[in-house]
């Protein structure tokens, strides 16, 4: 679950409002249950966390340090440490070190007393600690990181904080589970696996795809994404989102909007982005605001831009330059502050070239334009990482128990092409965890081989009709081939009746295509060159 402003607002008017120690313990602990049910954002969960951790407990601060599984090193991830933004020691260092060796539950009442106390820690951090309560995070049987609580405001960390404690960090093992932070069951520590959580991939060209996120997160300047089909466009505009600021403030703490710009029908589109006044049209019983609207002080996330109709981007041009609307039917002229991050798998310039997409929203929106690479272009361990994160994923939703990829599945995930990138991935891996028998994920439970003939065989070019069809055995008007005689054609190829309209056969092409492509519409699309949105309406008998 990823923290939006209501969200964020809600945790502040908590951390004020009055509470018992047993309310304030109670609704922690069912605040992290609900997190870790649904997709966690690792540094907004524990940035909420770190001050109600310490409040829960009467304490003064709270730090969550992880060990990190190449190095051994302890780090503090999170912490209310306003002198340093993170803290390194070597393993077996201090109180910290001690617990993350052992696995003990530490109650200091004196730590100037303790000869595991490490006062050159405290010295460069100049922070003064008396008491500490620190107790090891353990997942699956290892030890991933220590939670240690600071300085009890009245009197001594009690027997019942060592076991709130104990609980607080049995939620926080299960909730590292579903970020990037991955855990071996078979040695203690993490591995960090991308930049941004849910973002995997530590290849050189996602590193510069990170470096630029974070420059362009640090302005309000308008970013487009630029990618294939299934590159994860979404989840860096997230990411983009999650890091954002402005006006002193964080914007991350405000709405992220997503607009799908392949599903909205043309004649509501602008009702959609702008919203409408009551009696705007036939249907309107009320005022109506829209995704602008909805955005403000956020970010407006504006998917698959290359498909928004060619007559409302004039308009969407004068909110980019503006940030000034109307709804439609009224005559108001409103303002929204949003960040717009718009994203496109299309070729912007050249519809601008063409006349299909106007030449000035296009230089507006790309201020900062990112370009995603496609997954095979990012190297076998970014594949293989991917991969291991979502058998992880999936053999939790599945309650399949502990799952892993066999040695030659390895090398299978990164010779294949991925015309579908992440997401064909991803179904890839959820298919194989959903048939597998056993613990372990062989490359015949992952259907490579008749997944890329299949998609061999699609690939037609971007005007696909009676051209794409004679490539692939289906015969054109004028062909000599004798009616009823099946054309040649070779193993695996689509084959159609000679006798069919053109739209029919089309439609016919577009269905076994999306067959072949295990029903992944955005694959589909892709293999014929064209949008979903067109791909949608093909599909229709």
């Amino acid at each position: 679950m990823t923290l939006d402003g209501t969200t964020c607002a809600r945790n502040r008017a908590m951390l004020a409002a009055p509470m018992s120690e047993h309310e304030q313990r109670f609704e922690l602990l069912a605040d992290l249950g609900a997190m870790i049910a649904g997709e966690v954002e690792l540094d907004d969960l524990l940035a909420t966390f770190a001050d109600r951790v310490a409040r829960a407990l009467g304490a003064d601060r709270a730090t969550l340090w992880l060990i990190d599984g190449a190095t051994n090193e302890i780090r503090s991830r999170v912490a209310t440490l306003p002198e340093l933004a993170e803290l390194r020691v070597p393993p077996g260092t201090g109180v910290v070190g001690h617990v993350a060796r052992t696995g003990e539950v530490v109650n200091i009442r004196d730590v100037q007393s303790d000869p595991r106390w490490a006062e050159k820690i405290a010295q460069k951090i100049g922070y003064h600690v008396t008491s500490m309560l620190s107790v090891p995070v353990v997942r699956r049987g290892q030890i991933r990181g220590v939670l240690q609580i600071l300085n009890k405001l009245e009197g001594v960390f009690t027997p019942r904080d060592d076991e709130f404690a104990r609980m607080l960090a049995e939620q926080i093992g299960r909730a590292l589970d579903y970020t990037t932070l991955r855990g071996d069951d078979t040695q203690r520590g993490l591995t960090l696996r991308g930049r941004f959580n849910h973002v995997i991939g530590m290849s050189p060209a996602m590193a510069a795809v990170y470096e630029m996120i974070v420059r362009a997160a640090q302005t309000d300047a308008t970013v487009l994404l630029h990618g294939e089909t299934g590159t994860g466009k979404g989840l860096l505009a997230r990411a983009i989102h999650v890091n954002s600021s402005h006006r002193g403030g964080a914007r991350a703490e405000a709405p992220f909007v997503h607009v799908d710009c392949t599903t909205l029908p043309d004649a509501l589109v602008e009702s959609e982005l702008f919203g409408h006044e009551r009696g705007a049209y036939t249907g309107a019983d009320s005022r109506v605001i829209g995704k602008v609207e909805a955005a403000d002080g956020g970010t407006l996330f504006l998917d698959e831009i290359g498909e928004l109709p060619l007559p409302l981007q004039g308009k969407l041009l004068r909110f980019v330059q503006e940030r000034k609307f109307e709804r439609v039917g009224g005559r108001e002229t409103l303002a929204a502050d949003v960040r717009i991050v718009a994203a496109t798998n299309r070729d912007l310039a050249a519809m601008a070239n063409a006349g299909q997409f106007r030449s000035d929203l296009y230089f507006r929106l790309r201020v900062v334009e990112i370009v995603i690479p496609p997954l095979r272009e990012r190297g076998g361990e970014d594949i293989v990482d991917l991969a291991a994160h979502f058998v992880d994923q999936f053999a939790r939703r599945y309650r399949k128990g502990t799952l892993r990829l066999a040695d030659a599945a390895k090398p299978a995930l990164m010779a294949y092409g991925w015309p579908g990138n992440v997401r064909e991935l991803e179904n890839t891996i959820e298919r194989a965890v959903v048939l597998c028998e056993g613990p372990t994920i062989s490359v015949r439970d992952l259907g490579l081989e008749r997944r890329t003939t299949a998609v061999m065989a699609a690939v037609v070019p971007s005007d696909s009709s009676l051209i794409g069809m004679q490539a692939i055995g289906v015969p054109a008007f004028g062909s000599t081939t004798a009616v009823g005689a099946a054309p040649a054609a070779p193993d695996g190829a689509i084959t159609l009746p000679d006798d069919l309209r053109l739209e029919e056969a089309e439609r016919r092409y577009a269905v076994a295509v999306l067959e072949r492509c295990d029903g992944n519409q955005s694959a589909a699309a892709r293999a014929l060159g064209i949008s979903r949105n067109k791909l949608a309406r093909l599909l229709r008998p």
